[in-house]
């Protein structure tokens, strides 16, 4: 029976960490024994911010590639490839270009949120304004079904929808308007509090020395009013605690909520049982990372194959949009 199939990807601006892992690679991993999953490395959505500096985008390929790998994802149920590799995704890109108001890609939420986080760098580029199109693309392209989000991207999605939707009734119905795969997305906060986030410096990365996840948890924010170990606190200002609600056990939960609030139990020995859990969860990543830290022929092996895979249906599906435009 065929399976529905399933899109998604991930950006190589920097190294993968916790939050990817929590909020996106686990719950890819369950997709892949339920749909026909395709599952890539943007590296040209990882120009429209860092266009002036692309030294490391190479290494930041890599190390995704190998983290969908050793997070669980299995090329043998799912086609892992790199976006630039397949480069109809650029023909389909600059087609919808063509039939695009720009007002509608001016009202993507992200399009003047990024403008303020990232104040540093020049962003007033057509790369940058038209990455809603490149992810258009990057989805109708495989005539995709779904696309795990959570609740708050779903207006992200909205606009592929909407560009599909134009393209099929100026043209042919080639593109079914691609659907939310709703999933519980928790938000996974960063050693200083904020949403972790490779742009605020305070990510626990995948790749990251046992040594150097220990030192950060060790050194993370907790509840400002615990300026002591006799200060009693709240665990729900903790991102301490946070980071508890998803690694550890229930038990452990109401073991270290009891110990802050009643201040029976000090910050560190607090962090100490997360370290642990951290730990737990990462120990058989970074085993498979270091497997395939050096074994380069693989990685290339698996790409070979799921980039070949890719251009054949991302090629069908050009042929037909060709066709219905009239090009040729």
């Amino acid at each position: 029976m065929n399976k529905e199939r399933v899109l998604s990807g991930m950006q190589s601006s920097g190294k993968l960490h916790l939050g990817n892992l929590v909020g996106a690679l686990q719950n890819w991993v369950k997709l892949q024994d339920k749909y026909d999953c395709y599952y890539f490395v943007a590296d040209w959505h990882g120009l429209t911010t860092g266009y002036a500096d692309t030294s490391s985008i190479k290494e930041y390929t890599k190390d995704i590639l190998i983290n969908f790998l050793a997070a669980g994802l299995d090329p043998e149920k799912c086609t892992i490839f790199i976006q630039s590799r397949v480069i109809e995704h650029a023909e389909l890109h600059l087609l919808l270009s063509m039939v695009t108001p720009v007002g509608w890609l001016e009202r993507v939420p992200t399009y003047k949120e990024k403008q303020i986080e990232l104040q540093d760098r020049d962003l007033s580029t057509y790369g940058f304004l038209g990455y809603p199109l490149l992810q258009t693309a990057d989805i109708i392209i495989y005539r995709a079904k779904y696309v795990p989000v959570g609740i708050d991207q779903v207006p992200h999605l909205e606009i592929s929808r909407e560009i599909a939707r134009r393209f099929n009734y100026l043209y042919k119905e080639v593109f079914p308007e691609p659907e939310a795969l709703l999933t519980e997305f928790p938000k996974v906060v960063g050693t200083d509090g904020r949403k972790m986030s490779k742009s605020y410096d305070n990510a626990i990365y995948l790749s990251d020395d046992p040594k150097v996840v220990e030192q950060k948890i060790k050194t993370m924010v907790t509840d400002p009013a615990r300026v002591k170990k006799t200060d009693p606190g709240t665990p729900e200002l903790s991102p301490v605690f946070h980071l508890h609600k998803i690694f550890s056990s229930e038990e452990e939960q109401q073991e270290v909520a009891k110990g802050c609030r009643t201040a029976g139990m000090g910050c560190i020995d607090c962090k100490k049982i997360l370290i642990k859990n951290v730990f737990k969860a990462l120990e058989p990543i970074w085993k498979k990372r270091n497997e395939l830290m050096n074994n380069t022929f693989l990685l290339n092996d698996i790409v070979d194959k799921g980039t070949n895979k890719a251009k054949k249906v991302a090629g069908d599906t050009m042929q037909l949009v060709r066709k219905a435009i009239g090009l040729y």
